[in-house]
């Protein structure tokens, strides 16, 4: 039993405070404060009742800690109510993925017209699967569901699943696509630093010719242009996300530059668009600029099909330069027998990517012409130019994979049955030892390409990064003069010739 007594008969003698100053500060007592809500009248009542039970030995001693206690002990809604934890990245992931997994109950009616837009990847990871090749069926089925959903969201006029790249934080799937036409992106605009470096050559033509710096002859390399929209390494779109589900991000066009560059490093992802890549030759661009160029290079060495099902066009002009950079459909073609794609020589595969040149384009073009209208020169002056700068050529289009060169003194592609068991249920597997990870496989009239792995090509040797440029010589021009530094005992008799001098003037001053 607690026992309560009033403050009035413990500290407020009524015979001394009146009655109006008694209610004032009992007023200001019991006014609620703090975390517990609570009032100093209440607390100080509950902690003399708590006393006067107990009758403790030490009650002075022990006055603070029974204070304490009787504070902590109250119940506060807010400060016991744990904080709703933040959703897990599974949970979120969970609810992106939610989106794939609905469906219209009702069935759209087939239009006999209608193109499609996506393959049937499940039934062509279904060949994959037979040869050891694959992320798995469910996953599979959740890729495929994203890619129908980013037909969806972007106006593209077909998409394919390209293949995985692994990172080392997160992975890479990636998508490969084509706009519709006249929804082709537009390129961005180049920066002003031309036109920003021609005014300070105009500012320096404006000063005292004694203050102009030494004016070098050195000549960079001329920037090589990038190939638009629907040529050579930029034939396609390609879209990245790290899971089915999530978000697609478009990576940007490639360039001459960061393939050449590209060729010259080894980096492993890390999963992230925005991240730096610390690299020598330093890389001009971040992982997003790596991954495109890694795509275009995996692209052009491993895209393969089999001889006779495409063809060139007949009715273009072959004296067209463009005409033999695209092919079509052979209608005549009813799939070659296993036999013939089991060929060690692998004659009876082609590749259906352009070749990427040393200098970075599918297509080669003279770095010494600056003109924007190249195409408009006589044919004459274009001979001429190009006889200084040796062109570079490679393999054509539809090339046989029989003059791929070995590596490492094995063939550059190991073919193999998916079914040894049953040959009718079977499909020829192509498996690409330049690059690993790179697989197609044909049966019939039905083929595909696909990749997974770390990005990186075959390499007989570890890694070494490439030596800095050799030291430049001193700069030794007509306009630079140079002087042997005097010694000191020539600076001390010039510093005293300086000061008889002086003397002499201030002399001849007093004189005046």
């Amino acid at each position: 039993l607690v026992v309560r007594y009033s403050l009035r008969a413990v500290f407020l003698p009524t015979a001394i405070m009146a009655t109006a100053e008694f209610d004032t500060a009992k007023a200001f007592l019991m006014q609620a404060d703090g975390p517990a809500n609570t009032s100093v009248y209440d607390h100080l009542s509950e902690l003399i009742g708590k006393l006067l039970n107990e009758k403790p030995n030490n009650a002075i001693e022990i006055l603070e800690n029974l204070s304490y206690e009787l504070k902590s002990n109250k119940f506060n809604a807010t400060s016991t109510l744990h904080e709703q934890p933040e959703a897990s990245e599974s949970v979120l992931l969970a609810k992106s993925q939610e989106r794939l997994l609905k469906y219209e109950t009702e069935v759209p009616e087939e239009d006999e017209d209608s193109e499609q837009l996506v393959p049937n990847v499940p039934d062509l990871a279904r060949h994959f699967e037979d040869a050891d090749i694959g992320l798995g069926r469910e996953e599979t089925f959740r890729v495929f569901l994203a890619l129908k959903q980013l037909t969806e969201d972007q106006p593209l006029k077909n998409v394919t699943f390209w293949g995985k790249i692994f990172g080392l934080e997160t992975n890479y799937l990636v998508a490969e696509a084509e706009f519709r036409e006249g929804e082709e992106p537009q390129p961005e605009e180049a920066d002003d630093a031309d036109d920003d470096l021609a005014n300070d050559n105009d500012e320096d033509d404006e000063l005292d010719p004694q203050d102009k710096l030494p004016e070098s002859k050195f000549k960079p390399e001329p920037v090589i242009p990038s190939e638009d929209y629907g040529n050579g390494c930029n034939k396609k779109v390609y879209f990245v996300c790290s899971e089915a589900g999530q978000a697609w991000t478009m990576l940007p066009n490639t360039t001459p530059k960061l393939i050449a560059t590209a060729r010259q490093v080894r980096k492993l992802f890390t999963g992230r668009l925005d991240a730096t890549v610390a690299s020598y030759p330093p890389f001009p661009g971040t992982e997003a600029d790596l991954l495109r160029a890694q795509i275009a290079r995996i692209t052009a060495g491993t895209h393969v099909s089999p001889l006779g099902l495409f063809t060139f066009d007949e009715e273009e002009d072959d004296e067209d330069e463009d005409a033999r950079d695209n092919f079509i459909l052979a209608e005549e073609f009813e799939g070659k027998p296993l036999p013939e794609l089991l060929e060690p020589d692998l004659s009876g595969w082609v590749h259906h990517a352009q070749y990427i040149l040393p200098q970075g384009r599918c297509k080669w073009i003279n770095p010494s012409i600056n003109d924007d209208n190249v195409e408009d020169e006589d044919e004459d002056e274009e001979e001429d130019e190009d006889d200084e700068v040796e062109a570079e050529s490679g393999p054509p289009l539809l090339t046989p994979l029989q003059n791929d060169e070995d590596v490492d003194g094995y063939p550059a592609w190991s073919p193999r049955l998916t079914n040894t068991s049953h040959t009718a249920y079977a499909s020829v597997c192509l498996s690409s030892n330049r690059w690993p990870g790179a697989h197609a496989f044909a049966v019939n009239k039905q083929f595909a390409n696909v990749y997974i792995g770390w990005g990186q090509k075959y390499s007989p040797e570890p890694y070494s990064p490439p030596l800095p440029p050799a030291v430049q010589m001193e700069y030794g021009g007509e306009d630079v003069e140079e002087a042997t530094d005097p010694t000191r005992q020539e600076e001390e008799e010039f510093e005293a010739q300086q000061a008889e001098g002086d003397e002499d003037d201030e002399d001849d001053e007093e004189e005046d």
